[in-house]
């Protein structure tokens, strides 16, 4: 994986964080909102059903000998000690306070109390048709109890009834409540994102389907952007059909350029060539030598224009193999006179991202150089080393090339062995055409015994 992938901005990454993050923020929001509900319904029930019971109590209380005396009726859980459920009836104190009888209490408590919240009597006197609930510890160690009390008047005598009942029931059902709940927002989460994702894949897939076609146009698959795409995407698209003939119509004009000018100096080269011929002497050899160069010159930078502006071009693509059998069948009748055997190897799907012009001229003349150089045997190997790259090597079984002097070979014009046929351009050429395609020329030790020259190039999806 490139490095810093994970790291740069992704829409589709921020779209479904977006939707990940407030939908859990919205989840859990509602979660606790529906917990919170859940709890007070269940207290609100729980303390209907101790409001009634504490209405029994006042209903049917009474006073006799100057105590409150409860009603015979009552809950039967109310008789088994600590049951769970319990009642009391408490008289305030002139210091504020509230006192229970024993009379006046359920036997569940059998020989404790219940303790109300010590503002509970003046909490009640503030709004006596009310009913105030209240939370209290048990009789029993740790047991936590919900009340419920009213204050009434009966016979003149003052009263507080109260009634409260284990709350175990209802903080197990709340919790049984959360845990389902959770459950199904956990589940209902995952849907949610599993959702978000497919909509966002579903709804970038336009773009997706853009770059494709961007890609299939710069490899040469197709010449412009053809599909039709939301009225988001449609002004990009046409405006990158724009830029593509944009870019089509500047390398046509430097091609146009270039042949102009190759026309405009190699006419008057061949005319003082020509001239030269015709009047032999000293002067004329100068001139002759001189009009040479200057032709060798001006075919290097034309070759050299020519390619830049290709290299820059979209849409071309060259097969290698093609390529090859064309050069190795040429150069095997050109050098038929000492045996020459080329051979070669490239996959049916390898292709070359550029014209097929250029790649005839950077393989022909390494083949070329090898064939020259070569006693018997040249082999040339091309291999796809990426999915944008490519790799060229002719090899010969010839004399070879020192380290030491392969950077010599490079230099425009320079040569070896005067004695040999041929410019001195060759490999030159070569390397000039690889570095306008971005590509590099390497030169090494071939298996052979011979040269081993190595050319980088940009590769083209079959």
């Amino acid at each position: 994986m490139t490095p810093g992938v994970l790291t740069r901005p992704s829409l589709a990454r921020r779209l479904v964080l977006l939707a990940v993050g407030w939908s859990f923020a919205a989840l859990v929001i509602t979660a606790v909102v529906l917990a919170l509900l859940f709890q007070q319904a269940a207290l609100r029930r729980f303390e209907q059903t101790l409001g009634v019971l504490v209405d029994n109590l006042i209903t049917g209380s009474t006073l006799e000998a100057g105590e409150m005396v409860a009603p015979a009726f009552t809950d039967a859980r109310a008789l088994r000690v600590y049951s769970g459920l319990y009642w009391t009836i408490a008289e305030p104190t002139s210091d504020g306070r509230l006192k229970t009888a024993v009379p006046s209490r359920s036997r569940s408590l059998w020989d404790s109390e219940l303790h109300p919240p010590a503002d509970l009597l003046e909490r009640l006197r503030a709004d006596p048709r009310r009913p105030i609930a209240f939370d209290a510890a048990g009789p029993q160690p740790g047991e936590r109890l919900r009340g419920v009390a009213r204050i009434a008047t009966i016979d003149g005598h003052e009263a507080v009834f109260l009634a409260a009942e284990d709350r175990a029931p209802i903080d197990r059902d709340v919790r049984n409540f959360i845990a389902a709940t959770a459950l199904a927002f956990v589940v209902l989460g995952g849907g949610l994102i599993a959702a978000v994702v497919a909509q966002v894949r579903v709804g970038l897939q336009p773009l997706f389907r853009l770059q494709n076609e961007v890609a299939a146009v710069r490899r040469g698959k197709a010449d412009r952007v053809q599909e039709a795409y939301p009225t988001e995407l449609e002004p990009l698209a046409q405006e990158l059909n724009a830029l593509v003939l944009h870019n089509q119509e500047t390398v046509e004009r430097q091609r146009t350029h270039v042949g102009n000018l190759a026309h405009a100096l190699k006419t008057p080269i061949s005319v003082m060539i020509t001239e030269a011929a015709q009047r032999p002497g000293p002067l004329a050899d100068v001139v002759t030598r001189q009009a040479e160069v200057m032709r060798q010159q001006v075919d290097h930078h034309l070759r050299r224009a020519r390619a830049a502006a290709r290299a820059q071009g979209p849409g071309e693509r060259t097969s290698v193999a093609e390529v090859l059998d064309e050069l190795s069948r040429t150069l095997e009748r050109i050098f038929r006179d000492k045996g020459l055997t080329i051979d070669w190897d490239a996959a049916e799907d390898l292709w070359f991202s550029g014209e097929r012009q250029d790649l005839l001229e950077i393989a022909g003349n390494a083949m070329e150089n090898a064939g020259k150089w070569g006693r018997r045997r040249v082999r040339v190997r091309a291999v796809a080393t990426g999915p944008e790259r490519l790799r060229l090597t002719v090899e010969d079984d010839g004399p070879g090339l020192p380290p030491d002097r392969r950077e010599d070979v490079i230099r425009r014009g320079a040569r070896l062995d005067e004695n040999a046929p041929g410019s001195g351009l060759g490999l030159s050429i070569l390397d000039e055409l690889a570095r306008a395609y971005r590509g590099v020329l390497t030169l090494g030790d071939s298996p052979l015994g011979g040269l081993a020259v190595t050319v980088d190039l940009p590769r083209a999806e079959a």
